[in-house]
């Protein structure tokens, strides 16, 4: 079935919500500029050849991420309808998630608004953002909204602490239990926040103890020169992964990416020596 059109019926229930791919592409993000690398996509034409191409390469799903007319970051539910259709019409076959991101310029029930606009097949949402909202009886109700419309919801989680607590309101009823996604983000924009191997390590043991009995979809994405370790990692461990130019543009040995399609192509071979 194609996923490329991105958006779920209104009559969708909690059965169609679709499990994460094996490798995800996130090709562009909020913050970069075609001046960080020639190769960064931001118009909706340069999205979709990067994502036909990263497909060709080997991944399975696309972190979507639309811009304004400056390049600035955007959640302009016309302009992911746009790229959303562009994806379909150039008959992409990846599993597409949008992104409800503030990155400083959104407020929570803004980044409700999108989603509920949209009734995205897959979103990213980052918990951190989503609970900063004092109205918690919204907040609650957005999330099961996701889900009965069965949108696949993955929440990002910056840290160890994030995950106990999501199980906090996994335990309050504020966020299903059920079909639970995440993504665990290594390091971070700092140039001195580089993700390592050993960074998944306090994931790993904040699910054991707070999400142990619950079934997690879970993937990691990783800053920096060492992503492709990092990426290794979660394989090994048995996470799903997310590569791409919004978190490294660099190889696991220090050379600088073509483009994401090259990124991706670095990773699949890896992961097929370790299964050689």
């Amino acid at each position: 079935m194609r996923q490329c059109g991105g958006v779920n019926s209104t009559e969708s229930t909690a059965s169609t919500i679709r499990p994460l791919p094996r490798l995800m592409v996130a090709p562009n993000g909020a913050r970069l500029q075609p001046a960080d690398h020639e190769a960064l996509p931001i118009s909706i034409e340069g999205t979709v050849a990067t994502a036909l191409a990263c497909q060709t390469a080997g991944a399975t799903g696309l972190h979507a991420h639309v811009r304004d007319d400056t390049g600035g970051h955007s959640l302009d539910p016309a302009r992911y309808r746009r790229l959303l259709a562009a994806l379909e019409q150039a008959e992409c076959d990846l599993f597409v998630q949008i992104t409800t991101e503030a990155v400083g310029s959104y407020r929570p029930d803004e980044q409700r608004a999108v989603a509920e606009s949209l009734a995205p097949t897959a979103i990213s949402v980052a918990l951190r953002e989503m609970t900063a909202d004092p109205d918690q009886d919204a907040i609650g109700q957005f999330y099961r909204d996701m889900h009965t419309r069965g949108t696949s919801l993955q929440h990002i989680l910056y840290s160890p602490d994030e995950v106990r607590e999501l199980a906090t309101l996994i335990g309050t009823g504020t966020i299903p239990a059920d079909d639970l996604q995440c993504l665990f983000v290594l390091g971070g924009h700092g140039s001195n926040d580089h993700a390592t191997p050993a960074l998944l390590d306090g994931f790993l043991e904040a699910r054991n103890e707070a999400l142990g009995s619950l079934a997690l979809d879970w993937a990691v994405c990783a800053f920096g020169i060492e992503e492709t370790a990092c990426l290794l990692a979660a394989h090994e461990a048995g996470g799903k992964l997310r590569v791409g130019f919004e978190n490294n543009r660099l190889h696991a040995d220090g050379r600088r990416a073509r483009d994401n399609a090259e990124r991706v192509t670095e990773v699949v071979d890896r992961l097929r020596h370790v299964a050689a």
